[in-house]
């Protein structure tokens, strides 16, 4: 069974779907730790509520580097082997990244490689788009960038708003980021190159 660490900065809407799969026995993992770079972070309250250890360590004024080193002393104290990125606003420095190889996942409201970065919904109504959805993907040393696990397509809808189109986004967004996960704590995924290779139910190999 995996240890993970969830790192967010807001409501913890992704936190809770991903909380929600432990809980249920759908992924084989223990939430080890729950860190927020905002002390206001309303996730920070519902992790308390389930009894989940949790952190808060102020991002203000902290340099990329130095905030990184201190996240990484507290995902090892926490003996954590998969890291979680729900909704976490800060850009992880190489070295956190290296400790972790394909080992920290994100998810980001877009098909990636389309419309990486913040606003990607507005990004895609702005661009025109027919089909945007979200993606789960490692993180590696560049911006939303690391190798594709899992997506989902979203249609555009006609007089979309960048709140619909968002709303819409996210339903798939809780499903598919407990999947992703489940399938790293089962040793399912493999990667080769840029490609991700999911491996049948049960093996090992």
């Amino acid at each position: 069974m995996k240890n993970v660490g969830i790192l967010i900065s807001g409501r913890g809407s992704n936190f809770r779907a991903l909380s929600d799969a432990v809980e249920d026995g759908r992924i084989p993992a223990r939430i080890t730790l729950v860190l927020s770079n905002r002390a206001s972070a309303a996730g920070l309250e519902l992790a308390r509520e389930r009894n989940y250890p949790t952190v808060c360590i102020p991002s203000k004024g902290v340099g990329r580097d130095a905030y990184s080193r201190l996240l990484a002393s507290e995902l090892k104290a926490a003996r954590a082997d998969l890291v979680c990125l729900a909704g976490f606003m800060r850009i992880l420095g190489p070295e956190l990244v290296k400790r972790y190889p394909l080992r920290i996942l994100n998810i980001h409201p877009s098909l990636l490689p389309a419309f990486t970065g913040l606003h990607a919904q507005r990004q895609a109504l702005e661009w025109g788009a027919r089909v945007t959805g979200c993606t789960v993907h490692f993180v590696d040393e560049e911006l939303d960038h690391g190798p594709i696990i899992l997506q989902h397509p979203v249609p555009v809808e006609e007089g979309d708003t960048e709140e619909s189109l968002s709303a819409r986004i996210l339903l798939h967004e809780h499903q598919i980021y407990p999947e992703a996960l489940k399938l790293l704590c089962q040793d399912r995924v493999r990667v080769e190159g840029r490609r991700v290779r999911i491996l049948p139910g049960g093996a090992q190999t």
